[in-house]
């Protein structure tokens, strides 16, 4: 130590200071102690003066905690920090020797003075498990420490809970349903997981223990009399039976929503003699709930080929739908055909009506249409089960005449809206057809005439000799009968025999209203001769010019708007009819209006039956297994590798590629396998496993792979379109230099939008040779002397992927060695033997033991022990 200081001759003010400097030069490395005394006044101030050695104190965390994962063969890192407190560099080393596989890097190094070093620790989430593993730090200056790894990997869970209590539900009872009408049970679809999860429901039409139409109460020879109604029920499209909304959907973490189930049944049509009105058909459906991009298994290969094995269905939720199909049972007594009593004009017969509900477990609610001339009371109603209700008909007939009418009766329940199949609505689902037959008569009515005495009445008959007491009933104004004149041709004058077609004739007994005011441009001839009659205009009654013309003007403007009216209700019912074709299929079009079918051949049958069992692939519409493997066995026959475009091109693939999927369309793109396992791999060799894509859209997709591991670089291509219904794949390359286990993940995108991930797993090794035997017994070959040769050979297996250089060195001794090997140096194939012969050389005392050594180029040794056996 030496101390730097000018102390000062006279006392310090106050203020003021004095400034001493203290340099310390080590020449040893040991830990030095000294003293400074510091003098004011009569005090003294003993400060110590130490110096150390430099060293290091290096700290790390002790625990990583990734808390609840799920399991998308992601690998998950985090990073834990060695922080170096002290002066000096200080080094580290990790080790783990754990059951899970965890990544850790780098697992040595050297962290300077004042600085963090950050280690990288990741996990594997491939299976659901729970980690908790422990790594063994070995710090300088401190003794062995250790850090812990905990982790929870749990599968992506969906639950089915029941409303409004909210407890697990496995089977929905519908009970008894009218065909046509519908039942709707609420259910809520829970997501048990700590990510947001993509879902999608499938109604399982081919799943065992499944039933449509059959009526489960019917006796065993029943049921198998009626085994071609099972037949023909399979053929059914199922998902209109089963509606489910919404039927796809995003849950974010431990969210729970409302999904409604609706169960329409369909009456099916049965083959000849099987048919019964009141049959009653049971239906056992099967419904999943499937997580989107959860197929961890359900798309993987053998290690040994690039065959797609399709496994099981990947973790799904189940529920057991049950329900019956009832037709409505409602009878009518008397009916369906309604007799009335004849009655005349402002009478009224009425006949009471007994319905009776014939169903054993439903009600029925029904309504009777508006018809003329009949009356109901009550005009609706509802008949619980097993029950009856009065009605009656009135026939009040407004005319003279026989009336047959149809009564449509309405049965009244909950369906699904036409236009919107997922719209429900109370509507008439059934109608009873009934007869009403009235007949209303005219009263007859005696009028008595008596003579004229000679005054001609007002009115009279043409004779003018009898008038009827009744005439005080007779209006005020004359009736005037008219005839179109080409209808008579009787004493029809020769001048007028050509008058026009559109001349009006009026009847005889028209005089006294010949004065009142007529069309002007029309004219009157008489009955007989047709001779032109005299027309008399009043212009105090008459409109003049102008008023005509105000009269047509007013007219016109009201057939105007009646004629817009009707223009534009046609064009809304044009549209509503364009918008119930307007789908994929019809495109607006109304099938068979002016279209010729186009001819289709034998081979296109099949085709054809595809085409039309891909259509429920609409996103309104419910997928099915049976669609779902139809399509998937037509794309995965269509393997495309040569002529894909890397990127979208053409303005279709442009259009496709930029569409968002929903979670519905995201499940019919299968991309695997999740995890690629390449097994044991030579170091410098190049492996080679295809990643499927298979693309059951009617779209194409863009699918892209972003990789970042150096050992998976040489992977091309990155990026494909994938037509519609087809299937491709991406050779995946592995290389490494390095040996150990290697496990790694990279990420696809589809559509530049949806993500997920791909587990790459590999050992890397060493060439490797094996032999057939590490002890060969030598014999004499049969039919050559004993003295002559000793010949056998043994077999040098490479079982890995790379080609093996080796060659065979004789372990010499001091009685050297009589064998040797052909060929003694050279290469193996990959999963190739070689055949390598040993010789033995007789001869005065040569030994007849022998080792060599198989020693392989940067691989493994293996000693052969080679044995000659003399028989004398």
């Amino acid at each position: 130590f030496k101390l730097i200081v000018e102390n000062p001759g006279k006392p310090v003010a106050s203020g003021l200071k004095v400034t001493a400097i203290v340099e310390y030069y080590p020449d040893s490395e040991e830990d030095l102690h000294d003293r400074l005394l510091l003098l004011i006044e009569e005090d003294i101030v003993d400060i110590p003066l130490l110096g150390l050695i430099p060293c290091c104190y290096l700290e790390i965390e002790p625990e990583i905690n990734f808390g609840t994962v799920i399991v998308n063969s992601k690998i998950i890192n985090k990073e834990i920090s060695i922080t170096n407190h002290g002066s000096s560099p200080g080094t580290f080393k990790l080790l783990y020797d754990g059951v899970v596989l965890v990544n850790i890097e780098p697992t040595s190094g050297v962290v300077e003075p004042k600085t963090v070093k950050m280690i990288e620790v990741g996990i594997c989430t491939d299976v659901p498990r729970i980690i908790n593993e422990v790594i063994k730090v070995e710090l300088e200056g401190h003794d062995c420490t250790e850090i812990r790894i905990k982790a929870v990997v749990v599968e992506q869970v969906l639950k089915v809970l029941g409303a409004p209590h909210g407890n697990e539900v496995k089977c929905i009872h519908f009970g008894s349903v009218y065909f046509g009408s519908s039942k709707t049970e609420q259910v809520f679809l829970y997501n048990k997981s700590p990510e947001c999860m993509d879902w999608v429901a499938i109604l399982e039409d081919n799943a065992a223990g499944g039933e449509m139409g059959t009526d489960l109460q019917k006796a065993t020879d029943a049921f198998l009399g009626d085994l071609n109604f099972t037949s023909n029920a399979r053929d059914v499209d199922v998902s209109t039976l089963i509606l489910c909304i919404p039927n796809q959907g995003t849950l974010l973490p431990y969210q729970r929503s409302t999904i409604t189930l609706c169960f329409s049944p369909a009456k099916f049509k049965r083959v000849i003699g099987l048919h019964d009105v009141s049959a009653k058909q049971d239906y056992v459906l099967f419904l999943r709930f499937e997580a989107v991009g959860s197929k961890g298994g359900f798309l993987q290969t053998p290690s040994d080929d690039d065959t797609p094995l399709r496994m099981n269905h990947p973790p799904h939720m189940e529920l057991a739908l049950t329900g019956s199909g009832l037709p409505v049972m409602l009878t009518f007594n008397p009916g369906p055909v309604i007799n009335f009593m004849d009655c005349f004009l402002d009478e009224q017969v009425e006949v009471l009506c007994e319905l009776r509900n014939e169903s054993e477990s439903l009600p029925v609610t029904f309504s009777f249409r508006k018809t003329a001339h009949f009356h109901i009371s009550p005009k609706k109603g509802k008949i619980e089960k097993q029950s009856t209700k009065e009605v009656i008909f009135s026939f009040s007939p407004n005319q003279i005449g026989v009336f047959k009418k149809k009564q449509v009766v309405d049965i009244i329940g909950l369906g699904r809206e036409e236009n919107n199949s997922q719209i429900l609505k109370t509507k008439s689902f059934h109608q009873i057809l009934l007869r009403f037959i009235g007949v209303c008569k005219s009263k007859s009515k005696n009028i008595p005439f008596k003579i004229n005495p000679g005054i001609t009445p007002m009115i009279s008959n043409p004779a003018g000799q009898f008038v009827p007491d009744d005439t005080g009933q007779c209006t005020d104004i004359a009736p005037v009968a008219i005839l179109k004149s080409t209808q008579t041709q009787i004493h029809t004058h020769q001048i007028n025999r050509n008058c026009k077609n559109d001349v009006l004739i009026p009847l005889l007994n028209d005089h006294s209203a010949s004065i009142v005011p007529f069309e002007r441009h029309k004219k009157y001839r008489t009955i007989f001769t047709k001779t032109e009659s005299y027309n008399y205009v009043d212009p105090q009654f008459s409109y003049t010019d102008f008023e005509q013309l105000e009269k047509e003007a007013h007219k016109e403007c009201y057939t105007d708007y009646i004629y817009r009216f009707r223009q534009r209700r046609l064009q809304k019912d044009a549209s509503r009819e364009f918008d119930a074709y307007n789908d994929s299929i019809n495109i607006g079009l109304k099938p068979a209006d002016g279209l010729i079918s186009p001819k289709i051949s034998i081979t296109d049958i099949h085709k054809e039956k595809l085409h039309l069992r891909m259509l429920p692939l609409d996103e309104d519409c419910l997928l099915t297994s049976r669609k779902l493997e139809a399509i998937g066995s037509k794309s995965s026959s269509e393997e495309i590798w040569n002529g894909l475009n890397a990127v979208p091109i053409s303005a279709q693939e442009k259009e496709d590629c930029s569409l968002t999927l929903t979670p519905k369309q995201l499940h019919q793109i299968h991309i695997g396998p999740s995890t690629i396992n390449f097994g044991d791999v030579c170091v410098q060799s190049i492996s080679v496993r295809r990643l499927h894509i298979i693309n059951n859209l009617l779209v194409h997709i863009w699918v892209q792979i972003e990789i970042e591991p150096d050992e998976l670089q040489q992977t091309s291509p990155l990026s494909q379109v994938v037509p519609p219904l087809s299937k491709a794949y991406i050779p995946v390359v592995f290389e490494t230099n390095t040996l150990g286990i290697f496990q790694k993940s990279f990420t696809y995108t589809i559509n530049n939008g949806n993500t997920g991930h791909v587990l790459v797993i590999a050992k890397a090794v060493s060439v490797e040779l094996e032999l057939s035997a590490k002890e060969l017994i030598i014999n004499p070959i049969p039919g050559y002397l004993a003295e002559t040769e000793f010949r056998r050979t043994v077999r040098v297996c490479n079982r890995r992927n790379y080609s093996a250089e080796f060659s065979w060195k004789p372990i010499i001794t001091d009685k050297n060695t009589s064998f040797s090997i052909r060929p003694s140096k050279g290469f193996v194939e990959p999963y190739r033997d070689l055949e390598c012969e040993v010789v033995w050389h007789p001869a005065f005392h040569c030994p007849d033991t022998g080792e060599f050594n198989l020693c392989v180029h940067q691989g493994n040794t293996i000693k052969l022990k080679c044995l000659a056996k003399v028989i004398l």
